[in-house]
């Protein structure tokens, strides 16, 4: 898609972040956009700025984990505009914490917003895509779906899921005139850390140190870029390129340096007082020794 003035977006998750990045670098490109946010002060300003730069702009309230209030979005926006030319696929929340720790109702969450509302989105947009003579689904995904890191397991699981969908929406549509493109950012100076959930209102997730970051400016130029070349697969920044390279080439070694670095880092906290003692490999053992029972107390009062 190497001309977007004129067409019609629908972009999630558009209040702030790369969301909004985005919403504005295709408003300053001439796109008409259709933006969807939970958040509807921060949804009303940035449709007043995407108008300002002089294209047509409209807002949608919407909690993506509920799906009637997708279908809702999508039927306006199909009434609206007779369908969308460009879906970016944005929305996306985290949760910060180990795997056994994790709250059902978290699991839950993060699935529903990071992977099927995206699913959702594009499944109910698909048939006005495909009538287009050129289209594009850009789904932003992140480094986390390429690489595996400790902490965030589900987070990764939704991540890893939508690159798996893109490729394959990628592969069955491509040959039609709908192009995909998956946008893998590394850490990015947004609120997503600030926002990301734990298992206990104690812990605090702590922000990448400044050198690691970008900002969603830079992400939102790649993204734009990546419609217009249609390209498969665009990594953003160095450490994301950095982290993609390392585990394509050295496996092994990445494989061991989580592990171990892993434990370092908690080994040290303990020396410095600072991490939590769920870190610690007994206290976990001691977890799953209080599961193990709990099941078969269960099952003999079966």
């Amino acid at each position: 898609m190497r001309k977007i003035a004129g067409k019609r977006a629908l972009v999630t998750g558009a209040a702030s972040g790369i969301g909004r990045a985005i919403a504005l670098r295709l408003a300053g490109e001439g796109a008409r956009l259709f933006l969807v946010d939970i958040d509807r002060t921060s949804l009303a300003a940035v449709v007043e700025d995407a108008r300002r730069l002089g294209v047509e702009a409209e807002g949608r309230v919407c909690d993506v984990a509920d799906r009637n209030q997708i279908t809702r979005v999508t039927q306006e926006a199909i009434e609206r505009w007779a369908g969308v030319d460009i879906l970016v696929n944005n929305v996306g929340v985290s949760y910060r914490g180990l795997t056994h720790e994790m709250p059902p109702e978290e699991v839950d969450r993060l699935l529903a917003i990071n992977l099927h509302s995206h699913l959702q989105f594009t499944r109910e947009l698909l048939p006005t895509l495909l009538l287009r003579q050129q289209a594009h689904i850009l789904n932003v995904c992140s480094v986390l779906g390429l690489v595996g890191m400790p902490r965030v397991s589900v987070y990764c699981a939704t991540k890893f899921a939508l690159k798996g969908y893109s490729e394959s929406l990628r592969a069955e549509y491509g040959r039609l005139g709908l192009g995909v493109t998956t946008l893998c950012p590394g850490f990015v100076e947004t609120n997503l850390f600030k926002n990301a959930h734990t298992a206990t209102p104690k812990q605090h997730v702590k922000p990448p140190p400044g050198y690691m970051c970008t900002t969603a400016d830079r992400v939102a130029r790649a993204a734009i870029s990546g419609i217009k070349r249609n390209r498969d697969v665009v990594l953003v920044e160095w450490f994301a390129r950095a982290l993609h390279l390392w585990k394509r080439f050295s496996p092994f070694t990445m494989d061991a340096a989580l592990r171990w670095g892993w434990r370092r880092r908690v080994r040290r906290g303990v020396k410095h007082g600072y991490k939590l003692s769920s870190d610690q490999p007994e206290t976990i053992r001691e977890w799953a020794r209080a599961q193990a029972a709990q099941l078969e107390s269960e099952r003999n009062a079966a």
